[in-house]
């Protein structure tokens, strides 16, 4: 972090002058010049009447914002498989978040595991082929093209009712899978 260039861009973000800043600090205006130029380093006190003077603290002042990963690649995805199902976590660390997306893809006939009953709601978008979501032992066809939607507070599974693969994207909120 450059601490001059920070405090210069604070300094004028606040339309004062090196000099009006210096006398609200009881500094001089070589001091603020030197430190806006990497020459010299405040001590924590001058900084934080520094800080002061512009509206800020520390907290603030240090806080860096860090990016917010938006877009993730294939080779991020995290897959498992198991029981002729390839599930495909395509955000990773998903189960922090509000939400977990998954990309399941079933072999003919293969079923996920059973869900037992938990908070939350589950939505899925079929890819490929034919699925039954079943909730609570009643069995609801969904193909290619179509979606689900449910409250997932009964047990609650995905069978491959085709005779090929089936894909979906299968989001659970809370984090589930």
């Amino acid at each position: 972090m450059e601490l001059g260039a920070k405090i210069r861009d604070m300094r004028q973000q606040k339309n004062l002058t090196q000099e009006e800043l210096a006398d609200r600090c009881e500094l001089t205006k070589g001091y603020i010049s030197q430190l806006e130029n990497d020459l010299t380093s405040p001590s924590i006190a001058t900084l934080c009447d520094i800080l002061n003077a512009l509206g800020s603290n520390l907290s603030e002042f240090f806080h860096e914002e860090t990016e917010e990963k938006i877009v993730f690649t294939e080779d991020e995805f995290i897959d498992k498989q198991s029981d002729g199902m390839l599930w495909s976590w395509v955000i990773p660390n998903a189960q922090k978040n509000s939400m977990e997306p998954v990309l399941v893809e079933l072999d003919a006939g293969a079923a996920s595991p059973v869900d037992f009953p938990h908070e939350g709601e589950e939505f899925g978008f079929v890819l490929e082929g034919r699925i039954a979501v079943v909730r609570a032992d009643k069995a609801h066809l969904c193909k290619k093209g179509e979606s689900f939607y449910f409250t997932a507070d009964k047990e609650h599974y995905i069978v491959n009712k085709g005779k090929s693969k089936a894909k979906f994207l299968w989001i659970s909120t809370p984090p589930n899978f």
